[in-house]
């Protein structure tokens, strides 16, 4: 085991502290509540709007779940997801589309496609495959991260403090299983937006701060130190 403030149940797999997720779609009207719905379960997500930019993003490497449309502008789903697939992405696929036929789901499937669900979709549906889908990426061999009382279970999206659980909204969540899983580090806000948001989403000024504001309120404001001019970390076991 290591430093007491570091005290994580780790196996093999790592875990990454918010999932980053790209959108590739091109009509906005579908994209923008997708993005909204996603977002709102506590995932960063950047959005790419044809098939050239989506090249250019999963280039990055940085993503653990694409969710593709088919008919793009500049460069095809099926031939997006073919070339990052020959290059050794490995990031699940969820294809979105209006393709319905056995044909295009075949195709998008031997390219190399996880899931397909098929336009207009419920987004509760969506938000269930991509967690189905996440899952099924890292298996069930995520660490439980400890840290004095607190404990914080990503399969689950669980927290519990004392033995009991606590109620978190998504980005409150997301900001706890940032510090907890290196609770010696200091974040600076700029890595806590990072972290915890995708491009293009508007991030005001002060919203770090709400948001260490009211996990301090859910876990007790001494859970979160903040060192000034820096950032922000946890404090130190006992």
């Amino acid at each position: 085991m290591r430093a007491p403030e570091r005290q994580l149940q780790m196996e093999e797999a790592t875990w990454s502290n918010t999932m980053r997720l790209l959108l590739v779609e091109d009509d906005e009207m579908i994209a923008e509540p997708v993005l909204d719905a996603l977002r709102r379960e506590g995932y960063a997500v950047d959005w790419a709007k044809d098939g050239r930019e989506a090249e250019l993003s999963l280039a990055n490497d940085v993503y653990d779940l694409v969710l593709l449309d088919l008919g793009l502008p500049k460069k095809d789903g099926v031939s997006v997801l073919a070339a990052y697939r020959r290059r050794g992405g490995e990031a699940p696929i969820l294809i979105l589309t209006a393709r319905d036929s056995v044909t295009d789901r075949v195709s998008g499937l031997d390219a190399g496609a996880d899931d397909y669900l098929v336009k207009p979709f419920d987004l509760d549906e969506l938000a269930a495959r991509a967690r189905a889908l996440l899952r099924r990426r890292t298996g069930r061999k995520q660490p439980v991260y400890e840290h004095g009382d607190l404990a914080l279970d990503p399969a689950a999206h669980e927290v519990t403090q004392g033995g009991e659980p606590v109620s978190l909204v998504p980005r409150e969540f997301a900001l706890l299983h940032v510090l907890i899983e290196e609770p010696a580090r200091v974040f600076t806000k700029a890595e806590l937006e990072e972290r915890l948001y995708g491009w293009g989403e508007e991030v005001g000024s002060n919203t770090i701060e709400v948001h260490v504001h009211s996990l301090r309120r859910k876990i007790g404001a001494e859970q979160i130190v903040t060192v000034r001019g820096v950032g922000y970390r946890l404090k130190r076991g006992e």
